[in-house]
Parts: C-alpha cells; structure tokens; sequence
C-alpha cells in the first residue's frame, strides 16, 4: 500500500453548480454577466475552505442541468451545492439531486444585504430573486425523494457562509466515514458488553472498511525500529510532553519504540483510526506491547488518526468525527461526580489528545495500570478550558447507530495526579441528574470530548449521514 498522511487526504469533493431561467438572458442582456460574476466569487469563496471543489459551470434549461449532473456523478462528490442565482425550475436541479450520488444543498445568496428599491428595474430586481425557487426545490425534492437543505443570505454574508462552512466540514466526515479504514487490534476487554461491536455494522451505518490487524503485525514492526527512527521519536516525544520524574528511561524508550513501530503500522494498513487492546500474561512480548501503546497512540490521536485502547472501536470513529470537524476530541468516561463544585469529573487513563490540552501535557511514570496488564508511561492533561462537547456513537437494539451528544464547559479545579486525562465538566445542571440524563442515552461507558460547542456541525453530520441525533440535557 502506498503511505499517506490521513489528516490530509480524503479532502471533502464538494460539487458546484449555478444556475438561472435561460429565457430571462434575451430579456435583460445585463442579468447574464451579472449572475456569472456572483457565481465567480461563489466558486472564489468555496475554494477557500479546504475541500477540492468541482465546478460544473452555469446552466440555463434542463438538458444542461443534466449535463451537470452526469459530470458531478462522475467525480464521485460528497456533497453537490446548486446555487440559484435567480429563479430557475425544478426540472434543471432534480437531475442534479437525483443522478449526482450525494447529498445537495441549495445556497441562495443575493448580492448585496438589500436592493435599491428607487433604482432597480426588473432585470436587476431579478438578480436577487435566488428565493423565488427554493420552495418550488423543496417541494420536488420531496416529491422525488431527496433531502432538502438551504442556506440564504448575500454573497458577502459571514453568517451564511458560516452555515455553508458546516455543511462542507460536515461532508468531511461522511467522505471519511465512507472511505476510511479504520484499524482494530486485540480483542474484546472482558466483560465489557457495550464496547463490543458487530464489524458488518459499521460498513452498514457508516460506509468505510474495518482492519482486522494482529498485534503481532505490531510486533514485527517494533522490531525493525532502527536508533534513528527512535531518536527522531524520543526528541517529538520531549517536544510535545513534559515528563515527570516518574519516567523511567527505560519505558520511556520502549513506549518511543512502540510509537515508532505504530507509525509503520498505521502507515502500511493505511488506517484513518485504530482501537485496541490486549491483557497479556507474565511480562510476555504482547504485554509489553499493549502497555507501550500510550505514548504513540496519542501522538497519532494529536496528528489526525485518532487511536484508542480498550478495543472502543465506535469510540474511535466518534473520535474521527469530531477531528474532522476541527475540535480534536480525547477518549473519554465518568471518573467522579463533584456535587460542590457541580461539576462532572471525566477522563480515561491510556492516550489522549495532546493538542486540545489546557497545558503543556505529561508522561506521568506507572508502576501498574489500574485494570490492565503492564506499567510504563501515561499521559495526563486537562481539556482546554471553555465550551467543550461530548461525543459518542451508540448502538440500538436493531444495530443502528446513532450519535449522542451534550455540550458543557471544562473548568478549573483540583485534578488528580495519576496519569489520567481528567477534566471537570459543568453541564450546569446538578451533577447526579445530569449523569442519570446521560446515561440512559444508550452511549455506553466511553465517549469523546471534543473542544467547542459542536451541536450545530453535528447536526449537519446527521443530516448527510443518515445518523440519528440525540441531544442530552436536563
């Protein structure tokens, strides 16, 4: 397989069309030129999000929008957008929507805040009238069977262009789902129930392929780390954490090994995430390796494929979501409730995601990981302080998935010293009340926490997946 950076590639293939009613272009010569100048700087402004964005041109009638359609087909889009730049029929969008093979949205955006009503005479009246054909779009679209979503505004507009940003980052993370192939190594923690995962169902709600990798896949890799790869990975190590003085160089060495051997893994499966985990018994090699995951599995987190333990394998496609939504996102479940501060305490021990740290993060040095098999390094850190939301991918009975969300905000306060991730959440609800709300999602016991506040970008992902959304609160 030929390596990549994941973080880079799969970039969102956004198609583009414009389009107005041909029979208006004899009747105000000046209407043309003046709608192929607003769908310039449209394709201008599209281009600067980073997506890759195919332009289908300007269409006039029907048999040109079905053109388009067959051209947005064959590139293989994530999401189309049709810009209506006046009115214009049903009959040139529903080709579109029908044959392009990915979700539409209709972006309506006149080219100034207002018309200059004293001034204006039909033909430059008829340059902002991209309204006009949305409800007539919105009821075909239903008629034919394709979502419909929209966004107005102007040309300039910042808020809609906002709107239109969510639905592009949005068709990030269903091309990611869709083609990505997401690792799992180990097996099942025992007696965890809700982590454990039918493989077919994630091709089945989400598209993309799962990984089936060894640890002994792992194992031949560790082994052909020469000293310079594990220099380069020490002195990255040194850069990004503080170590305490717990680190033994010894496990500070062999968890860089691994990191380095992880790398080569992740690069030859190529893998857009990983979950794992693996007991091991007496110090054996397998042991040894599970344990030294911690440091490169948040390395990988903090570069854009996100990895987690305890074989969380909708854990770590939560995790990719959110990443690919720009907010990171750490591996994540309740570690204590503080009823006098109102806060919910949270985190996990194993890796987390370094780059969404409030501060410079920590290797901490274990003598033994509380549950699991091994000692060595351990990250430790608090979220970045400010809005914060929680991310999981649930299961329904009938093998659904279905995002779960809430939004809160990380805050300051005493944290534990023991090589955890670990924050406190204010929901601003009562802590006890909260946690039973959140719990009877139907989550499961490990989530994501993610910077900012997500709600309406994942709204956006739900609308282009498929995904149900459930909003907790209080």
């Amino acid at each position: 397989m030929t390596a990549r950076t994941p973080a880079v590639a799969r970039r969102p293939r956004i198609g583009l069309v414009a389009g107005g009613l041909g029979a208006y272009w004899p009747q105000f010569p000046e209407l043309l030129p003046q709608l192929r100048r607003s769908a310039a700087r449209v394709t201008e402004r599209m281009r600067e999000f980073d997506a890759e964005v195919v332009d289908a041109g300007f269409i006039s009638d029907a048999q040109e929008g079905a053109a388009a359609a067959e051209k947005l087909r064959a590139a293989g889009c994530d999401l189309i957008v049709g810009f209506l730049t006046t009115y214009m029929t049903a009959t040139m969008l529903v080709p579109v929507a029908r044959r392009g093979d990915a979700p539409v949205l209709l972006i309506n955006l006149q080219p100034t805040p207002s018309m200059d009503h004293a001034s204006f005479d039909t033909g430059q009246w008829l340059a902002y009238c991209g309204a006009c054909p949305l409800p007539e779009m919105a009821n075909a679209f239903e008629r034919v069977g394709v979502p419909f979503r929209s966004v107005s505004g102007h040309l300039e507009d910042d808020r809609a262009w906002e709107r239109i940003g969510r639905w592009i980052r949005a068709a990030g993370v269903r091309a990611v789902l869709r083609s990505g192939r997401h690792g799992l190594m180990g097996h099942l923690y025992p007696g965890m129930y809700d982590v454990s995962t039918d493989l077919t169902m994630v091709p089945g709600n989400l598209g993309g392929h799962v990984e089936i990798v060894e640890f002994d896949d792992l194992r031949v890799r560790v082994e052909r780390v020469g000293e310079s790869e594990l220099r380069a990975k020490l002195d990255e190590t040194r850069e990004v954490f503080e170590l305490a003085d717990s680190v033994v160089e010894d496990d500070l060495q062999w968890a860089a090994r691994v990191a380095a051997g992880l790398d080569r893994l992740v690069a030859d499966f190529d893998l857009d995430s990983l979950a794992y985990y693996h007991r091991g018994l007496d110090a054996e090699i397998h042991e040894r390796l599970g344990a030294g995951m911690i440091l490169g599995s948040s390395l990988l987190t903090a570069r854009g494929v996100p990895a987690c333990g305890e074989y969380e394998l909708r854990t770590s496609l939560a995790m990719l979501i959110t990443d690919r939504l720009g907010a990171g996102g750490s591996f994540t479940e309740f570690q204590a409730l503080d009823f006098t501060a109102g806060v919910v305490e949270m985190g996990h021990d194993g890796p987390g995601h370094p780059a969404i740290s409030e501060g410079k993060p920590l290797l901490r040095g274990l003598g033994v990981y509380h549950g699991k098999r091994g000692w060595g390094v351990s990250v430790e850190f608090d979220v970045r302080h400010g809005p914060v939301t929680l991310v999981g991918l649930g299961q329904s009975r009938d093998g659904r998935y279905r995002l779960v969300a809430a939004e809160g905000q990380v805050v300051a306060g005493p944290l534990l010293k023991i090589g955890n991730t670990t924050s406190r959440v204010d929901f601003g609800h009562d802590p006890g009340e909260w946690t039973d709300a959140w719990s009877a999602s139907g989550v499961g016991h490990h989530w994501v926490l993610a910077t900012g506040a997500l709600m309406p970008e994942l709204r956006a992902v739900a609308g282009l997946t498929g995904l149900e959304l459930v909003e907790v609160s209080v």
